[in-house]
Formats: C-alpha cells, structure tokens, sequence
C-alpha cells in the first residue's frame, strides 16, 4: 500500500491510498479521511461512502464536504473507486465505450460472465476485503455504516441489505433502488450476470427487502428535479416494497433539487448525524 495523497482538513488529514486488492486483482484508490481523534490514536467507527456512474474517489472528497462532518462526530470516512482500473491497459480489466458499463461503473455485484468476472468483484471488495483492510490499516473500530449516491445508493442498500449485522446504519442519496426494472440496471445486469433474471434479484435492493432478516432503517433522500426520478430511480418502488413487509423506511423528495452533489452537500449533514447517532 502507498500514500499518494494527504491534506490537512478540518483539524484531520484527507489521505488518499493505493493497494492492490486480491478480489478485483488490481490496484485500487482509496479516499480514507481520518478525524483528529484517530490522528490522536483513539479508534473510530467507519462509514463507508460508494459513488456513483463515472466517479472515481476524488468526486465524493472534494464535493461533498464530508470532512467537517467526519472531523465534528469522530468518524473515519472510507471512499473506494467505483470500479476495477487498469490504467496502463497491462491486465486486461475489461471496459466498454459507454458510460454505464465498464470502468467506472462496477455497479457493486460480482460479476459472473466473461469478460467481467475475471476483474469485477465490486461486492466482494467492498464488503470484506475492503473493510479488513481499513481495520487492520487504521485506527478504526469494527462499527460500520455505509451510505452512498446513485449507482453508489444502490450499492449502499444492497450491500447493507445482503449483510445483515454488519452494518449499523444505511443511507442513500437519489439511489437506483430497483435495478432489474430500469434501463441502467438491465443493461448492466446482463452484461455482468448474464441473461438469468431470476439471479439478478439478488442484487435489487426492492426484491432484498421483502425476505430481509434485519430490519435496518433505511434512510433515502432523493430530488424532485432529478432528471432521473422516473426512468432509473422509481424510489416509489422501494416505499412500495418496505411498506409490504414493515421495513422501517425514512423517504424523502426534496423539491427543486437534482442528481447532483449540489443536493448531496445540502443534505450530507443530516445524513453523517444519522451515522454518527447508530455508530455511537
């Protein structure tokens, strides 16, 4: 592992790595954003933050001010790339020209058909290797939370849905909540899982929460002004879902707001004292 980045921020230090990860078999670059506590030494609970379509780590580090958050509730902020990468074109990573598939857009499943499962084991990363070796790395405790945007809200809630009792608290800003019923997901799914549909529900976040074991509350904002709302997003199928089985749900549609991290910023704070209310 290497340091390629640190930044003086809030009283903490925003620290950019790079490691290879044994589950993706490449390199991969990780935001980790370490609060004047852990500076101290003391451990701190984590959250994890997955992105969404096109980001790499950097988008959520410098947009969102996530800092002044972590710094003010002691909390280490964990920010992955979206994807797999082969930069210098060496290890054969497979991509696609568009930007809904491929490199950026690991979509956080572990794929099964070629050309994809060879590289692209997003969920396997993210949720074990990942967090092994934030916890054997850094002053971090094994109290978890995971939140994220987009393509990446759809990996937060899959992730946290999938994994029950890891996690202690799940958020979501403009998620992608039903995969199998949208254009992004489909394409994506097809290409990563092959044509089986029936497999694909195991990574849909709508068909995870009717057979749910952990009734983990789920926190979901979205924009009425994202150009998204009705073609990728449908968050109206998740209240659907959660109110058939008695999920705890809290969804909310803010007017005049977008996909953009403009609406994630407005919003971060409330989402970071959530976090911070079930790692305490």
């Amino acid at each position: 592992m290497q340091r390629i980045e640190q930044h003086a921020s809030f009283g903490g230090r925003q620290e950019v790595w790079n490691h290879f990860a044994g589950s993706l078999g490449c390199d991969m670059r990780v935001g980790v954003y370490m609060p004047p506590q852990a500076l101290r030494g003391e451990p701190c609970p984590v959250l994890y933050w997955l992105s969404g379509l096109t980001c790499t780590e950097q988008n959520f580090l410098t947009k969102s001010g996530v800092q002044e958050h972590a710094a003010r509730h002691g909390i280490v902020v964990v920010v992955p790339d979206t994807s797999p990468r082969d930069p210098d074109g060496k290890l054969g990573v497979a991509d696609d020209e568009a930007d809904d598939l491929g490199q950026g857009a690991g979509f956080y499943v572990d794929a099964t058909e070629p050309p994809w499962a060879r590289h692209y084991r997003m969920q396997a990363y993210v949720a074990e290797e990942l967090p092994a070796w934030v916890e054997a790395h850094f002053p971090a405790t094994a109290a978890r939370a995971i939140s994220g945007h987009s393509m990446g809200g759809h990996g937060a809630l899959v992730t946290a849905l999938r994994h029950p009792g890891r996690y202690r608290s799940v958020s979501a800003f403009s998620p992608i909540v039903a995969p199998t019923q949208v254009p992004w997901g489909r394409k994506a799914f097809q290409a990563y899982l092959g044509p089986d549909v029936q497999a694909w529900k195991a990574w849909d976040a709508v068909e995870l929460v009717a057979a749910a074991r952990e009734r983990l509350a789920l926190l979901v904002d979205v924009g009425d002004a994202d150009p998204f709302l009705a073609g990728q997003l449908r968050p109206e199928l998740l209240r659907a879902a959660c109110d058939a089985v008695s999920h705890p749900l809290r969804l909310r549609l803010h007017p005049g707001y977008d996909h953009s991290y403009y609406f994630v910023a407005t919003l971060l704070g409330e989402h970071m004292e959530h976090h911070a209310r079930a790692l305490r």
